[in-house]
């Protein structure tokens, strides 16, 4: 954890609205993304956003220290949407089909072909992640995307560690032998 995190943290569990404002500001962006990957609307994931700061606001008093502000988030962010969906119940929460998708080109300049490269790429990669157990996605986004520790994912993942180091060997295996079959195909076209 950063030192302005923690030093934002102890001033919102003494009763600083303005530094939990502050936590909230710096979260939210990589919460939202994090929430959108359940499946749901975006107006459930920000209302699960402002559902997780009133309750952090609601019980500071009861709350300790964190290793890591971000995790706290993430974690609790989690619990509110899978919250959510079992009140829905519309979906089991070993089937939620994450989607990954690899951020677009913004730079409105490139060249067509280069876009098109980069399009047929990712469909690939989509097509690569979609293939993979829902636990498999979740464990390679926390791991690569949000970049936290194996630890860390265990607990937001209500495993082991050991279970989360499975996830992600197993998927980073798979996707190993999918995208050099893939490559092998693609020489064995053009060769």
């Amino acid at each position: 954890m950063t030192h302005q995190d923690h030093l934002l943290w102890r001033l919102y569990r003494e009763g600083d609205k303005q530094a939990l404002g502050q936590l909230a500001e710096r979260y939210y962006r990589a919460l939202k993304h994090y929430g959108l990957k359940f499946m749901v609307d975006e107006a459930v994931v920000e209302d699960c956003i402002q559902e997780l700061f009133l309750q952090l606001w609601q019980n500071r008093l009861q709350i300790n220290e964190t290793e890591s502000v971000k995790h706290y988030l993430v974690k609790g962010l989690r619990n509110h949407i899978l919250q959510h969906l079992r009140c829905q119940k519309r979906v089991a929460i070993d089937e939620i089909d994450w989607e990954n998708s690899v951020a677009e080109r913004e730079d409105a300049e490139t060249l067509l072909i280069e876009q098109e490269s980069f399009d047929v790429l990712t469909r690939n990669i989509q097509t690569q992640l979609a293939a993979l157990p829902a636990r498999e996605r979740e464990a390679l986004y926390l791991r690569y995307y949000e970049n936290l520790s194996v630890s860390e994912i265990a607990e937001i993942m209500n495993v082991n560690p050991q279970s989360v180091s499975n996830f992600l060997q197993k998927a980073l295996s798979k996707l190993r032998s999918r995208w050099f079959t893939h490559v092998l195909w693609v020489i064995c076209i053009f060769f």
